[in-house]
């Protein structure tokens, strides 16, 4: 099971009372006038509902702390993110280490495993924001930071629309074992086919691994249909589950969640501030 990752999450500052003369906070106007005698019944009421939702409270606070491991954090708005927001906790860095697979042989991912920012990508084949950052952000992301050896970007199939998609992730892993994962996913999200419309058959699929420069459509069928390939995706699959990922894309930079195709000015912000925070790291 995968590590569960703790994340940026920024709360809201907690709202403060007013406080009355006598030092006794207060919210509104009726409550800070001067109490001479015995509490009205209304009064009683509220009072004696106060421990009951602040039991509640704890509890939606526990479950919460629980349940949102992978969140939109409020910077995901396209705001420059400060350099601060990397990771700096060891806690977190050891969770982290667990997440990224960093195999030099993988053929799942791009960019050296000595790269200082790792980012991984949870998506789905089907997915049309996924086919959106494929085609712009990523092919940014390539050209300045992975060529250069500054970005590792690691693949995970996360397919949650359907019978189609999985088959499309065993696709995928399939060509890969050919070495030919990434011309693939480049030929499946330019096709640009309707969601769940039954166009990925297998037959389909094996035409998409030709264009993709598969040398053995016949062991691509094989490997596609092979309990290998069901056990990969599961595995990709639950690791997300596990985080929290609930829909695609869904990205961990260094650490940092970020949920859906943001712009790619947003993108390359992150990845530029994981960089300077890897480099302050590096010279402590």
């Amino acid at each position: 099971m995968a590590a569960a990752l703790p994340l940026h999450i920024r709360h809201p500052s907690p709202r403060r009372s007013a406080t009355g003369s006598s030092g006794v906070p207060v919210s509104s106007p009726t409550r800070a006038r001067r109490r001479t005698g015995a509490p009205s019944s209304s009064a009683t009421r509220r009072n004696s509902r106060k421990p009951l939702f602040r039991k509640v409270g704890a509890a939606l606070m526990l479950l919460a702390a629980a349940g949102l491991l992978f969140i939109a954090v409020s910077r995901m708005s396209g705001s420059e993110p400060s350099d601060t927001a990397a990771v700096t906790d060891p806690a977190k860095d050891a969770a982290w280490a667990k997440l990224a697979r960093l195999d030099p042989n993988s053929p799942y991912a791009l960019g050296s495993v000595d790269a200082p920012v790792v980012m991984i990508e949870y998506s789905d084949f089907q997915c049309s924001f996924c086919r959106k950052f494929a085609q712009d952000t990523e092919q940014a992301l390539i050209g300045k930071y992975v060529d250069a050896g500054v970005l590792r970007i690691e693949w995970r199939n996360f397919p949650i629309f359907g019978e189609e998609s999985k088959q499309a992730a065993a696709a995928g892993w399939a060509a890969g074992q050919q070495g030919r994962f990434w011309e693939f996913h480049n030929a499946l999200y330019a096709a640009a086919l309707p969601k769940n419309s039954g166009a990925l058959t297998p037959d389909r699929l094996a035409e998409f691994a030709e264009q993709a420069g598969v040398p053995d459509i016949a062991r691509f069928r094989a490997d596609q249909a092979s309990d290998a390939a069901s056990k990969a995706v599961n595995t990709d699959l639950s690791e997300g589950y596990n985080l929290g990922v609930t829909s695609t894309p869904a990205f961990l930079i260094n650490g940092r969640a970020v949920l859906g195709a943001q712009p790619t000015e947003f993108f390359l912000s992150v990845v530029e501030s994981a960089k300077n925070e890897a480099a302050r790291k590096a010279g402590s």
